[in-house]
């Protein structure tokens, strides 16, 4: 018996070794005809299909920052940046300067300058270039915003004329004369302003995550005909990385393998701690390749 346990187990490890050697070459023909690029991106391809497939192929533990390219490989800019740049800079003024102007007319009303400046290239990026409105068979995208930098929000919303001085006088004052804006991101206060309430820390990534559940979920019972599905984006940041529901939202995202959409919503990659980042349906932002959900 022993001798024909042995015997099974060495014709299988000479055919997993057929198979190494076998998947070695192509691996090393692929280096020398397209180099390390090439072969990184025929290995990732070689992963997916294997998850695709059904099997539990390891996750990378780090993957390349894949933003970062040589500026001869950067495309044409789809727009006017230097527009962008002027506009992005008004708003970041408007955003401090309702921020200080509340507290040196009410001593101690606090308020968040840091987290918006860090971040308004993202937002305006993204609202420049990547958020949806609704449209025929398309709901509109799903923004959770980072509720510190809702200074920045209310600050673009007076650009835009939706919202005028006084109410950006009586920031953090709700209960002013002529009403105010709430500290954060609050449906229940603004309902014709925010759709979802993203404070306390770590409410925002969790609630993304489990809304981009409930999207699949629609589909999956025929519950709604869109012709496309709505991108859900989450901004996570100023600490929120540290928090115990932000991890262990990725950690659902990651068990269900959700794929709702391409680039940056709620999913597999989380930003480091305290740093800024942006998910959507399947990526992750500054990582552009596919992250999570």
């Amino acid at each position: 018996m022993k001798s024909k346990l042995h015997e099974t187990s060495s014709k299988a490890d000479a055919a997993r070794k057929k198979w190494l050697e076998s998947l070695e070459f192509v691996v090393e023909q692929v280096f020398k005809a397209q180099g390390s690029e090439q072969a990184t991106f025929f290995l990732d391809n070689l992963v997916d299909r294997l998850r695709a497939a059904g099997v539990k192929a390891p996750y990378p533990v780090s993957t390349p920052y894949v933003n970062t390219i040589p500026v001869e490989q950067q495309p044409p800019f789809p727009g006017d940046w230097q527009t962008e740049v002027r506009i992005k800079s008004y708003i970041r003024w408007n955003a401090m300067a309702m921020v200080v102007n509340a507290n040196r007319k009410h001593s101690g009303l606090g308020g968040h300058i840091s987290t918006y400046a860090s971040l308004a290239t993202l937002y305006e990026v993204g609202y420049n270039h990547f958020f949806h409105a609704d449209d025929a068979g398309r709901p509109a995208d799903m923004i959770f915003f980072q509720g510190h930098a809702t200074p920045g929000n209310y600050a673009r919303a007076f650009l835009e004329r939706r919202l005028d001085e006084p109410q950006l006088q009586n920031f953090r004052q709700e209960l002013a004369e002529g009403g105010g804006l709430s500290s954060y991101p609050h449906p229940y206060l603004m309902p014709d302003f925010w759709q979802f309430p993203t404070v306390s820390m770590g409410l925002g990534p969790i609630i993304s995550i489990y809304q981009a559940r409930f999207n699949r979920y629609l589909q999956a019972r025929s519950l709604v005909k869109w012709t496309q599905e709505p991108k859900v984006w989450a901004f996570v940041g100023d600490g929120e990385s540290d928090e115990c529901s932000d991890s262990t939202a990725r950690c659902a995202a990651t068990a269900r393998s959700f794929r709702n959409s391409k680039p940056p919503s709620a999913a597999r990659a989380g930003m480091s701690s305290r740093s800024f980042g942006v998910r959507t349906g399947t990526n992750c932002l500054p990582r552009t390749r596919r992250a999570f959900c």
